[in-house]
């Protein structure tokens, strides 16, 4: 199902999303309907300033949405996309879990999200005014930081989440606070959160950020996704670079920029959490994870994955699910 949305004023897409697949509004809760999956969507809004949703979701068929973003005059928020950040119901073991990841891009940009059949879509999402964040965030040096708070150029980075970023999220499914209270409560922890993410940010390079094109945010996240697909073949700069018509200097660059990696870092990195979710959903042995993912030497493989996960891929798959 392909779903075209349009946020025109700033509000999100909520609503809009829950009409298109036919779900049913409840307050601040819009609930899946059972011939479409499972789950729910709501959210909050603190004025003009910040906004969260948060996704704990299942569809039964894949959903692609085709967002288009229109700002309002003087509108200037950045976007912060805390994905995979709660797990599978017990009753829901069938469920694929949703990448664990933040992603931060400014409003501007206009995206495709893909919702995979038989995912869980457990994530929060967080839209702040760039005054409001240098109000809390104006203090830090760092060139990353500053760059965010300040420059008013399109930008994407992509980042590893943080148990306490799961942490402070899952808090927020398990709260049993007064109704009066919840909208205190639900933003005091998206400013939890937040301040996690800049602690995340203040982790990385401390170089400044280069400027960022629609059309290049396009071909690097189109890069992401042929690396996804072909985990099998190492990545050929080269092609890769004639592909997002960038020269290969430009293409390295902005992509460490974006994902915090170089590109066979961050292939590699892709390649081990496959084999890792291999080995423990689909409980293939290790020389069927290894050949599938283009290993020809299975010594190799096993080195690679313990310098990633932690333990070789034998004893990786001798561990309960869920360790």
């Amino acid at each position: 199902m392909k779903i075209s949305l349009t946020d025109s004023n700033g509000s999100g897409i909520l609503r809009a999303f829950a009409q298109a697949i036919g779900a049913t509004i409840s307050g601040r809760f819009v609930y899946i309907p059972e011939s479409k999956g499972g789950g729910y969507l709501t959210g909050f809004t603190w004025g003009h300033d910040l906004r969260m949703m948060v996704r704990h979701y299942y569809l039964k068929e894949d959903v692609l949405i085709e967002r288009t973003n229109e700002l309002v005059d003087g509108q200037d928020d950045v976007i912060f996309l805390l994905s995979g950040v709660y797990s599978s119901p017990q009753t829901q073991t069938d469920l694929a879990p949703e990448r664990a990841y933040v992603f931060i891009c400014v409003q501007a940009l206009s995206a495709l999200m893909e919702m995979p059949a038989h995912t869980l879509f457990g994530s929060v999402t967080i839209a702040v005014s760039r005054q409001y964040l240098r109000h809390l965030f104006g203090e830090i040096d760092h060139p990353i930081v500053a760059d965010l708070l300040r420059a008013k150029n399109n930008f994407a980075v992509e980042i590893d989440s943080s148990p306490e970023l799961v942490k402070t999220a899952s808090d927020m499914l398990h709260q049993s606070i007064p109704e009066r209270l919840e909208s205190r409560y639900y933003k005091l922890k998206c400013e939890e959160m937040l301040c996690y993410v800049f602690a995340l940010l203040m982790q990385r390079e401390a170089k400044a950020m280069s400027k960022l094109h629609i059309s290049d945010f396009r071909s690097i996240y189109a890069i992401k996704e042929h690396l996804r697909l072909h985990l099998d073949e190492a990545p050929a700069i080269a092609s890769l670079a004639r592909e997002a018509h960038m020269s290969q200097p430009k293409l390295r660059k902005l992509f460490r920029q974006t994902f915090g990696k170089g590109i066979f870092e961050y292939y590699q990195s892709m390649r081990m959490q496959e084999a890792a979710r291999l080995l423990k959903e689909k409980r293939l042995t290790v020389s069927e994870v290894g050949y599938q993912l283009g290993f020809t030497n299975l010594s190799h493989f096993s080195r690679v994955f313990e310098e990633h996960m932690g333990s070789t891929p034998k004893k990786f798959s001798a561990l309960p699910i869920g360790s």
